[in-house]
Protein backbone atom coordinates (compact mmCIF):
# COMPACT_ATOMS: atom_id res chain seq x y z
CA UNK A 1 0.00 0.00 0.00
CA UNK A 2 1.61 3.37 -0.97
CA UNK A 3 2.19 5.95 2.16
CA UNK A 4 -0.52 8.31 1.80
CA UNK A 5 0.43 12.06 4.09
CA UNK A 6 -1.68 11.83 6.73
CA UNK A 7 -3.31 14.61 8.44
CA UNK A 8 -1.85 14.58 12.26
CA UNK A 9 -5.05 14.52 13.79
CA UNK A 10 -3.94 12.29 16.46
CA UNK A 11 -0.20 11.35 17.39
CA UNK A 12 -0.70 7.81 16.02
CA UNK A 13 -1.97 8.85 12.94
CA UNK A 14 -29.00 8.85 5.59
CA UNK A 15 -48.84 4.80 4.62
CA UNK A 16 -51.88 4.56 2.89
CA UNK A 17 -54.49 6.03 3.80
CA UNK A 18 -57.62 4.40 6.28
CA UNK A 19 -59.89 3.60 3.43
CA UNK A 20 -63.20 4.29 4.40
CA UNK A 21 -65.87 1.95 4.09
CA UNK A 22 -68.42 2.97 1.01
CA UNK A 23 -72.11 3.91 1.97
CA UNK A 24 -74.47 1.13 1.23
CA UNK A 25 -76.62 2.02 -1.41
CA UNK A 26 -80.28 2.57 -0.97
CA UNK A 27 -82.77 -0.05 -2.57
CA UNK A 28 -85.73 0.81 -4.64
CA UNK A 29 -88.88 1.80 -2.33
CA UNK A 30 -90.96 -0.89 -1.32
CA UNK A 31 -94.06 1.05 -1.67
CA UNK A 32 -97.35 -1.72 -2.59
CA UNK A 33 -98.64 -0.94 -5.36
CA UNK A 34 -102.23 -0.27 -5.61
CA UNK A 35 -105.40 0.84 -7.81
CA UNK A 36 -105.18 3.99 -6.03
CA UNK A 37 -102.61 5.84 -4.44
CA UNK A 38 -102.92 5.76 -0.72
CA UNK A 39 -101.75 8.05 2.08
CA UNK A 40 -98.94 6.75 3.68
CA UNK A 41 -97.82 7.93 7.36
CA UNK A 42 -94.91 8.35 9.17
CA UNK A 43 -93.20 4.60 10.15
CA UNK A 44 -92.67 4.88 13.72
CA UNK A 45 -89.47 2.68 14.90
CA UNK A 46 -90.00 -0.65 16.98
CA UNK A 47 -89.62 -0.30 20.59
CA UNK A 48 -86.47 -0.83 21.59
CA UNK A 49 -84.94 -0.46 18.27
CA UNK A 50 -83.27 2.63 16.74
CA UNK A 51 -83.97 3.87 13.51
CA UNK A 52 -81.96 2.66 10.51
CA UNK A 53 -80.90 4.14 7.70
CA UNK A 54 -82.68 1.86 5.42
CA UNK A 55 -84.22 -1.64 5.73
CA UNK A 56 -82.96 -3.20 2.56
CA UNK A 57 -80.92 -6.07 2.69
CA UNK A 58 -77.54 -5.59 2.22
CA UNK A 59 -75.31 -8.31 0.25
CA UNK A 60 -72.15 -9.95 1.09
CA UNK A 61 -69.61 -7.69 -0.23
CA UNK A 62 -71.13 -4.75 1.52
CA UNK A 63 -71.21 -6.94 4.84
CA UNK A 64 -67.50 -7.13 4.74
CA UNK A 65 -65.45 -4.48 6.06
CA UNK A 66 -63.33 -2.46 3.01
CA UNK A 67 -59.76 -3.88 2.20
CA UNK A 68 -56.89 -1.37 1.62
CA UNK A 69 -55.82 -2.03 -1.63
CA UNK A 70 -51.29 -1.39 -1.49
CA UNK A 71 -51.33 -4.24 -4.65
CA UNK A 72 -49.87 -0.95 -6.67
CA UNK A 73 -47.25 0.26 -3.98
CA UNK A 74 -46.18 -3.32 -3.31
CA UNK A 75 -45.63 -3.94 -6.96
CA UNK A 76 -43.63 -0.87 -7.55
CA UNK A 77 -41.46 -1.79 -4.79
CA UNK A 78 -40.58 -5.29 -6.12
CA UNK A 79 -40.10 -3.46 -9.70
CA UNK A 80 -37.52 -1.01 -8.15
CA UNK A 81 -35.44 -3.71 -6.46
CA UNK A 82 -35.62 -5.83 -9.94
CA UNK A 83 -34.25 -2.22 -11.13
CA UNK A 84 -32.00 -1.90 -8.65
CA UNK A 85 -30.53 -5.48 -8.65
CA UNK A 86 -30.19 -5.62 -12.11
CA UNK A 87 -28.27 -2.01 -12.34
CA UNK A 88 -25.90 -3.53 -10.00
CA UNK A 89 -25.68 -6.81 -11.11
CA UNK A 90 -24.86 -5.13 -15.23
CA UNK A 91 -22.05 -2.22 -13.56
CA UNK A 92 -24.88 0.49 -14.41
CA UNK A 93 -24.37 2.84 -11.60
CA UNK A 94 -21.77 5.63 -10.57
CA UNK A 95 -19.38 6.10 -7.92
CA UNK A 96 -17.22 9.38 -7.19
CA UNK A 97 -13.47 9.45 -7.61
CA UNK A 98 -13.16 7.93 -3.70
CA UNK A 99 -15.40 5.07 -4.13
CA UNK A 100 -18.84 6.29 -2.38
CA UNK A 101 -21.61 4.70 -3.35
CA UNK A 102 -24.93 7.35 -3.26
CA UNK A 103 -27.36 5.02 -4.14
CA UNK A 104 -25.93 1.67 -2.57
CA UNK A 105 -25.28 3.66 0.56
CA UNK A 106 -29.23 5.16 0.80
CA UNK A 107 -31.10 1.87 -0.49
CA UNK A 108 -28.83 -0.61 1.42
CA UNK A 109 -25.98 0.33 3.89
CA UNK A 110 -28.36 3.17 5.37
CA UNK A 111 -31.28 0.30 6.13
CA UNK A 112 -29.24 -2.06 7.96
CA UNK A 113 -27.73 0.54 9.93
CA UNK A 114 -30.98 2.60 10.48
CA UNK A 115 -32.53 -0.41 12.66
CA UNK A 116 -29.68 -0.68 15.18
CA UNK A 117 -29.50 3.43 15.22
CA UNK A 118 -33.05 3.85 16.20
CA UNK A 119 -33.83 0.81 17.97
CA UNK A 120 -30.88 -0.38 19.39
CA UNK A 121 -29.09 2.53 20.78
CA UNK A 122 -31.97 4.49 20.39
CA UNK A 123 -30.24 7.73 19.59
CA UNK A 124 -31.42 10.90 20.42
CA UNK A 125 -30.11 14.24 18.27
CA UNK A 126 -29.47 17.87 19.13
CA UNK A 127 -28.57 20.91 17.55
CA UNK A 128 -29.11 19.65 13.89
CA UNK A 129 -29.85 22.81 12.87
CA UNK A 130 -25.75 23.97 13.42
CA UNK A 131 -25.29 22.01 10.73
CA UNK A 132 -25.29 24.42 7.24
CA UNK A 133 -28.08 23.11 4.84
CA UNK A 134 -25.63 23.48 1.90
CA UNK A 135 -22.05 23.75 1.20
CA UNK A 136 -18.46 22.59 2.94
CA UNK A 137 -18.36 22.07 6.77
CA UNK A 138 -15.94 20.26 9.14
CA UNK A 139 -17.75 18.40 11.73
CA UNK A 140 -15.33 17.28 14.80
CA UNK A 141 -16.67 14.72 17.26
CA UNK A 142 -14.55 12.80 20.30
CA UNK A 143 -14.18 8.84 19.68
CA UNK A 144 -14.79 5.95 21.76
CA UNK A 145 -16.09 2.99 22.21
CA UNK A 146 -13.44 0.44 21.43
CA UNK A 147 -14.96 -0.15 17.99
CA UNK A 148 -16.26 2.86 15.49
CA UNK A 149 -19.67 2.14 15.94
CA UNK A 150 -19.80 6.18 16.85
CA UNK A 151 -18.72 7.34 13.01
CA UNK A 152 -21.58 5.01 12.17
CA UNK A 153 -24.23 6.42 13.97
CA UNK A 154 -22.85 9.42 13.38
CA UNK A 155 -23.26 9.20 9.75
CA UNK A 156 -27.33 7.90 10.43
CA UNK A 157 -27.22 10.56 12.63
CA UNK A 158 -26.59 13.39 9.93
CA UNK A 159 -28.25 12.03 7.18
CA UNK A 160 -31.98 11.59 9.07
CA UNK A 161 -32.21 14.32 10.85
CA UNK A 162 -30.99 17.21 8.25
CA UNK A 163 -33.63 18.56 6.54
CA UNK A 164 -31.39 18.04 3.15
CA UNK A 165 -30.55 14.60 4.15
CA UNK A 166 -27.12 15.72 3.75
CA UNK A 167 -24.36 12.78 3.76
CA UNK A 168 -21.34 12.78 6.26
CA UNK A 169 -17.86 11.54 4.54
CA UNK A 170 -15.52 10.83 7.33
CA UNK A 171 -11.89 10.76 7.65
CA UNK A 172 -10.99 7.26 8.51
CA UNK A 173 -7.18 5.76 9.37
CA UNK A 174 -5.39 4.09 7.38
CA UNK A 175 -6.01 0.79 9.13
CA UNK A 176 -9.88 0.94 8.33
CA UNK A 177 -8.51 0.58 4.11
CA UNK A 178 -6.02 -2.53 5.70
CA UNK A 179 -8.92 -4.44 6.27
CA UNK A 180 -10.68 -7.23 3.82
CA UNK A 181 -13.80 -6.30 3.50
CA UNK A 182 -14.29 -3.37 6.05
CA UNK A 183 -12.66 -1.77 3.43
CA UNK A 184 -14.91 -2.12 0.78
CA UNK A 185 -17.57 -1.07 3.00
CA UNK A 186 -16.02 2.37 4.00
CA UNK A 187 -15.26 3.57 0.48
CA UNK A 188 -19.11 2.44 -0.26
CA UNK A 189 -20.49 4.63 2.64
CA UNK A 190 -17.88 7.44 1.83
CA UNK A 191 -15.07 7.29 3.97
CA UNK A 192 -11.99 8.36 2.63
CA UNK A 193 -8.47 7.91 3.98
CA UNK A 194 -7.49 10.83 6.84
CA UNK A 195 -4.93 12.93 4.47
CA UNK A 196 -4.68 16.61 3.80
CA UNK A 197 -5.48 16.30 0.12
CA UNK A 198 -8.53 14.32 0.22
CA UNK A 199 -10.29 16.29 3.01
CA UNK A 200 -9.50 19.43 1.36
CA UNK A 201 -10.62 18.14 -1.80
CA UNK A 202 -14.05 16.86 -0.72
CA UNK A 203 -14.39 20.43 1.48
CA UNK A 204 -13.98 22.51 -1.92
CA UNK A 205 -16.66 20.43 -3.43
CA UNK A 206 -18.82 21.49 -0.67
CA UNK A 207 -19.02 18.08 1.29
CA UNK A 208 -19.75 17.66 4.96
CA UNK A 209 -16.42 16.24 6.13
CA UNK A 210 -16.37 14.26 9.95
CA UNK A 211 -13.02 13.90 11.54
CA UNK A 212 -12.74 12.30 15.02
CA UNK A 213 -8.67 13.90 16.18
CA UNK A 214 -8.81 11.44 19.18
CA UNK A 215 -7.85 8.51 16.67
CA UNK A 216 -6.85 5.26 18.47
CA UNK A 217 -5.91 7.27 21.43
CA UNK A 218 -9.55 8.06 22.16
CA UNK A 219 -11.21 4.79 20.83
CA UNK A 220 -8.65 2.51 22.80
CA UNK A 221 -8.49 4.12 26.12
CA UNK A 222 -9.75 2.35 29.39
CA UNK A 223 -12.98 2.53 30.87
CA UNK A 224 -11.85 4.43 34.09
CA UNK A 225 -10.97 7.66 31.34
CA UNK A 226 -14.43 7.33 29.92
CA UNK A 227 -15.66 11.26 28.95
CA UNK A 228 -12.10 12.59 29.33
CA UNK A 229 -10.86 13.72 25.86
CA UNK A 230 -7.45 12.34 24.71
CA UNK A 231 -5.26 15.09 22.93
CA UNK A 232 -6.08 16.15 19.59
CA UNK A 233 -2.78 16.14 17.97
CA UNK A 234 -0.98 19.31 16.21
CA UNK A 235 -4.31 20.65 14.95
CA UNK A 236 -4.08 19.88 11.52
CA UNK A 237 -7.87 19.34 11.03
CA UNK A 238 -8.07 22.68 11.96
CA UNK A 239 -5.73 23.63 8.57
CA UNK A 240 -7.44 22.48 6.58
CA UNK A 241 -10.80 24.35 7.52
CA UNK A 242 -8.67 26.98 7.72
CA UNK A 243 -7.58 26.81 4.32
CA UNK A 244 -10.77 25.87 2.66
CA UNK A 245 -12.63 28.71 4.68
CA UNK A 246 -15.16 26.29 6.36
CA UNK A 247 -16.86 26.19 9.63
CA UNK A 248 -15.89 23.79 12.02
CA UNK A 249 -18.80 21.94 14.25
CA UNK A 250 -17.81 20.58 17.60
CA UNK A 251 -20.05 17.38 18.18
CA UNK A 252 -20.72 15.51 21.07
CA UNK A 253 -21.38 12.24 21.41
CA UNK A 254 -22.42 10.42 24.99
CA UNK A 255 -23.52 6.53 24.88
CA UNK A 256 -20.87 4.99 23.34
CA UNK A 257 -18.12 4.90 25.98
CA UNK A 258 -20.34 1.72 27.59
CA UNK A 259 -20.70 -0.14 24.73
CA UNK A 260 -17.81 -2.12 24.89
CA UNK A 261 -16.00 -1.30 28.68
CA UNK A 262 -12.82 -1.65 27.79
CA UNK A 263 -10.86 -2.95 31.11
CA UNK A 264 -7.76 -4.66 29.87
CA UNK A 265 -5.38 -4.06 26.50
CA UNK A 266 -3.53 -7.80 25.83
CA UNK A 267 -0.31 -5.78 24.72
CA UNK A 268 1.33 -8.73 22.97
CA UNK A 269 -1.62 -10.09 20.93
CA UNK A 270 -1.73 -6.38 19.59
CA UNK A 271 1.14 -6.38 18.27
CA UNK A 272 1.32 -9.74 16.76
CA UNK A 273 -2.08 -8.91 14.79
CA UNK A 274 -0.57 -5.51 13.93
CA UNK A 275 -3.39 -3.73 15.98
CA UNK A 276 -2.92 -0.50 17.86
CA UNK A 277 -4.31 -2.60 20.74
CA UNK A 278 -6.50 -5.73 21.71
CA UNK A 279 -9.32 -4.77 24.04
CA UNK A 280 -10.36 -7.43 26.80
CA UNK A 281 -13.82 -6.12 28.47
CA UNK A 282 -16.24 -7.75 30.87
CA UNK A 283 -17.46 -10.60 27.58
CA UNK A 284 -14.81 -10.12 25.34
CA UNK A 285 -13.11 -12.67 24.56
CA UNK A 286 -14.57 -15.02 27.28
CA UNK A 287 -18.07 -15.35 25.82
CA UNK A 288 -16.58 -15.84 22.37
CA UNK A 289 -19.06 -14.36 19.27
CA UNK A 290 -21.27 -13.29 21.55
CA UNK A 291 -18.92 -11.22 23.60
CA UNK A 292 -18.97 -9.21 20.59
CA UNK A 293 -23.23 -7.91 20.95
CA UNK A 294 -22.37 -3.96 21.94
CA UNK A 295 -24.15 -3.38 25.52
CA UNK A 296 -27.52 -1.33 24.55
CA UNK A 297 -26.55 2.06 25.96
CA UNK A 298 -28.75 5.08 25.08
CA UNK A 299 -26.79 7.42 22.88
CA UNK A 300 -26.93 11.53 22.51
CA UNK A 301 -25.43 13.53 19.59
CA UNK A 302 -25.04 17.56 19.88
CA UNK A 303 -23.55 19.47 17.26
CA UNK A 304 -22.38 22.56 18.76
CA UNK A 305 -22.57 25.85 17.48
CA UNK A 306 -20.43 26.28 13.92
CA UNK A 307 -16.59 27.84 14.63
CA UNK A 308 -16.17 30.34 11.51
CA UNK A 309 -12.95 30.43 9.63
CA UNK A 310 -13.71 32.24 6.57
CA UNK A 311 -12.81 35.37 8.46
CA UNK A 312 -9.30 34.94 8.60
CA UNK A 313 -6.47 35.38 5.84
CA UNK A 314 -4.88 32.82 3.58
CA UNK A 315 -1.72 32.59 5.73
CA UNK A 316 -3.84 32.09 8.72
CA UNK A 317 -3.09 27.93 8.20
CA UNK A 318 0.23 28.35 8.64
CA UNK A 319 0.10 30.28 11.92
CA UNK A 320 1.08 27.79 14.51
CA UNK A 321 -0.45 29.88 17.79
CA UNK A 322 -3.82 30.13 15.93
CA UNK A 323 -3.97 26.62 15.42
CA UNK A 324 -3.40 25.77 18.94
CA UNK A 325 -6.19 28.33 20.20
CA UNK A 326 -8.61 26.97 18.05
CA UNK A 327 -7.56 23.13 18.39
CA UNK A 328 -7.91 23.97 22.17
CA UNK A 329 -11.32 26.02 21.44
CA UNK A 330 -13.09 23.23 19.76
CA UNK A 331 -12.10 20.65 22.48
CA UNK A 332 -12.84 22.57 24.91
CA UNK A 333 -16.40 22.90 23.58
CA UNK A 334 -17.03 19.11 23.12
CA UNK A 335 -15.64 18.42 26.63
CA UNK A 336 -17.50 20.82 28.17
CA UNK A 337 -21.15 19.54 26.35
CA UNK A 338 -20.04 15.83 27.01
CA UNK A 339 -20.11 16.74 30.65
CA UNK A 340 -23.39 18.93 30.65
CA UNK A 341 -25.20 16.04 29.11
CA UNK A 342 -23.60 13.44 31.23
CA UNK A 343 -25.57 15.38 33.98
CA UNK A 344 -28.96 15.43 32.11
CA UNK A 345 -28.68 11.33 31.44
CA UNK A 346 -30.77 9.63 33.59
CA UNK A 347 -29.61 6.64 32.99
CA UNK A 348 -26.82 4.31 30.84
CA UNK A 349 -29.62 2.21 29.44
CA UNK A 350 -32.69 4.32 29.95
Amino acid sequence: MADAKVIPFDDDRSRGSAVQRPPRRRGAGSRRKTAEPAQVGEVQPLPGRAPAQDDVPVTREEQQPARPRDEGGLERRIAHGLDFLRRRLTGDYEVDDFGYDEELTDQVLMSLLRPVYEKYFRVEVKGVENIPKDGGALIVANHSGTLPMDGLMLQVAVHDNHPAGRHLRLLAADLVFMLPVVNELARKLGHTLACAEDAERLLGQGELVGVMPEGFKGIGKPFSERYKLQRFGRGGFVSTALRQGVPIIPCSIVGAEEIYPMIGNAKTLARLLGFPYFPLTPTFPWLGPLGAIPLPTKWTIQFGEPIPTDGYPPEAAEDPMLMFNLTDQVREQIQHTLYKLLVQRRSVFF
